[in-house]
C-alpha cells in the first residue's frame, strides 16, 4: 500500500510527503479519519479536512464494476465522498453522448493537490478533468 500525506503547504509549489507500507491503511489510520473517495458516493467533497485521510483509488470504478468502491467503502464502514464535478461543471455536448465521472488516480492528485493550494474547486477540476470525461466548466462549454 501506499499513501500520501498533505503536508503543509508554504510556499508554491507544495512539496508532497510520500510513504509506503505493506500495511492497510485501515490498520493505519482511525476508520473516522478516513475518506473514500468513489464517484457513486452521495456526499460531496466541499474542502479537504488536514485531519482526515483521502483513498484516491476509490476513484477509478470502471463501468463494468460500478459502485465496487462504494460498496467496499460501506462494507468498511468508511466515509466516503465525491468530487464536485456536478456542482461545477456541465456536460458537453458530444458525439458520443459520454459523460463520466470516473477518474484516473493521476487526475484526482491534480485536482486534490490544485485545489489544496488555490482552494477554488474551478480551478482545480479544470487542471485535473479532462474534456474527454464530457465535463467542461461553465464559462468553457461554448468553447
Amino acid at each position: 500500500q501506499m499513501y500520501l500525506r498533505l503536508t503543509g503547504c508554504f510556499t508554491l509549489p507544495c512539496v508532497f510527503e510520500m510513504d509506503t507500507t505493506p500495511e492497510s491503511y485501515l490498520d493505519l489510520f482511525p476508520l473516522e479519519a478516513i475518506v473514500y473517495l468513489t464517484p457513486d458516493s452521495e456526499n460531496v467533497l466541499e474542502d479537504i479536512d488536514p485531519s482526515k485521510v483521502y483513498v484516491l483509488g476509490g476513484l477509478v470504478d470502471e463501468s463494468i464494476h460500478k459502485q465496487l468502491t462504494l460498496r467496499r467503502a460501506r462494507e468498511q464502514h468508511l466515509h466516503t465522498a465525491r468530487l464536485p464535478i456536478r456542482e461545477f461543471m456541465v456536460r458537453a455536448p458530444n458525439s458520443r453522448n459520454y459523460h463520466s465521472e470516473t477518474l484516473a488516480i493521476n487526475q484526482v492528485f491534480d485536482i486534490l493537490s490544485t485545489y489544496y493550494e488555490t482552494r477554488s474547486w474551478p480551478a482545480a477540476l479544470r487542471a485535473g478533468v479532462s474534456s474527454g470525461k464530457g465535463y467542461v466548466l461553465p464559462d468553457t462549454a461554448g468553447q
